[in-house]
């Protein structure tokens, strides 16, 4: 048995904020007060540390299978138990696609040995072609939780509402990387006084507020339950505002680099501060901030994309988009949004719980005894400073040598101890 004492127990489904004893059993969590200490008891001092919900991230690469020298299930699972994830969903854009029932069996089989919850997204078409659908109710019985061409837009509308009617059909939510390439002059830097700086080109907003546009009416036709990933624009913000208040079953997530930087950091950080959609604007980082306090923004997901020294060291033309997310999210979450006294810290905890695992019908992201025991520890006050390792394989983020604040202690999942900075 596991005794968590003294911890300051806080679940956004409940509203709970109080000092107690948490019990595990089995996996499960057992009791929930005072709880009495026997000898059989492996204790944990929790004194001064949140203990919440695992974390669950709608959004990740673990590139596996096919390009394991950035990341893996193994490390990619350690990467997240570090950050205090529990559960996180991968994305279909391996090689090959996750796009048939073999490759998505072989990564499920795979992710029964890991210490978290790895579980697994089809792709909406096949081989990403962004014509021909894949075998959506196959894949749903096989294993995957949802739908998403991840990395690239569905740009065939009239494809994209076939998947929204039978994801609609299926009940499983289909995600959506919302830019029309044939805007894009070259991806990765926002399109404005940077890129001209930089004489690059960029990705201007409207590539993806037409596209955001398009799918919110899409899903308001079909009554689907869709994701706009990785919001970035303040007018796709509004977008989305709008599309919810007329009816639809619209949610967004936004990663904490795009709620935390803008365009400014590319100077400095160069293709360590290259992803799609680009950060962008001031502007557009507090149209994000305020989506995420009405709830236009429901979702906080990290894109955690792995990749490596070599690649982001080719330079800010030649290098691909991405930088690692799992490890520093629930710090830039405090240090951002929660310190700046733009959330709560029970707001910031609902958009890393039980938000996304709703989106995903999952019965997880709460605390309740008898549920099994995913969560974690950490130090809302810890200040810290961003280190060059990882658990995770990769290293490409601009975080490196931030002082944040807000530090996991301990990840607890099925009642074990995955991960601990003690």
């Amino acid at each position: 048995m596991l005794l968590i004492q003294n911890a300051r127990v806080m679940d956004p489904k409940t509203n709970t904020d109080k000092v107690a004893d948490v019990l595990v059993e089995d996996g499960k969590i057992k009791e929930i007060g005072i709880v009495p200490v026997t000898d059989e008891m492996e204790i944990i001092d929790a004194n001064g540390l949140i203990l919440a919900p695992g974390f669950i991230d709608v959004h990740v690469h673990f590139r596996d299978p096919g390009q394991t020298r950035k990341e893996d299930l193994v490390t990619g699972s350690k990467a997240a138990a570090a950050g205090g994830f529990t559960t996180v969903i991968c994305m279909a854009n391996t090689i090959p696609k996750v796009d048939n029932v073999d490759t998505l069996t072989d990564i499920l089989e795979r992710a029964k040995e890991l210490p978290i919850h790895v579980l697994q997204a089809s792709a909406v078409t096949k081989s990403f072609n962004g014509r021909d659908l894949v075998d959506m109710e196959a894949m749903k019985e096989a294993g995957a939780v949802g739908f998403t061409d991840d990395g690239l837009p569905i740009m065939n509308a009239g494809v994209l509402k076939k998947a929204m009617e039978e994801a609609k059909r299926l009940n499983v939510p289909i995600s959506l990387h919302e830019e029309d390439s044939s805007l894009v002059i070259k991806a990765g830097i926002n399109k404005g006084k940077v890129s001209e700086e930089l004489q690059f080109g960029g990705a201007p907003a409207v590539a993806e507020d037409t596209m955001v546009a398009r799918d919110c009416m899409i899903a308001l036709a079909t009554g689907a339950s869709v994701d706009i990933q990785h919001i970035s624009s303040k007018n796709a913000v509004e977008m989305v505002r709008q599309a919810k208040a007329m009816g639809a079953n619209v949610v967004a997530e936004a990663t904490p680099h795009h709620f935390t930087l803008t365009e400014d950091a590319v100077k400095k950080y160069g293709a360590m501060c290259k992803m799609n959609p680009p950060v962008r604007t001031e502007d557009d980082r507090q149209a994000i901030i305020r989506g995420l306090q009405d709830g236009t923004i429901e979702i906080i997901a990290t894109d955690h994309a792995p990749h490596t020294t070599e690649e982001k060291e080719a330079g800010i033309e030649k290098s691909p988009s991405g930088i690692i997310g799992l490890e520093t999210a629930l710090s830039l979450g405090i240090t951002s949004l929660v310190k700046e006294g733009h959330l709560t810290m029970m707001k910031l905890l609902e958009k890393m719980t039980i938000n996304p695992a709703n989106l995903y019908h999952l019965d997880a992201g709460y605390i309740a005894v008898g549920k099994e025991a995913d969560f974690v520890l950490f130090d809302e006050n810890e200040n810290y400073v961003v280190s060059d390792t990882f658990a995770s394989k990769s290293c490409n983020t601009p975080f490196i040598g931030w002082e944040l604040t807000g530090k996991v202690k301990y990840t607890i999942c099925n009642g074990k101890v995955v991960y601990t900075d003690r």
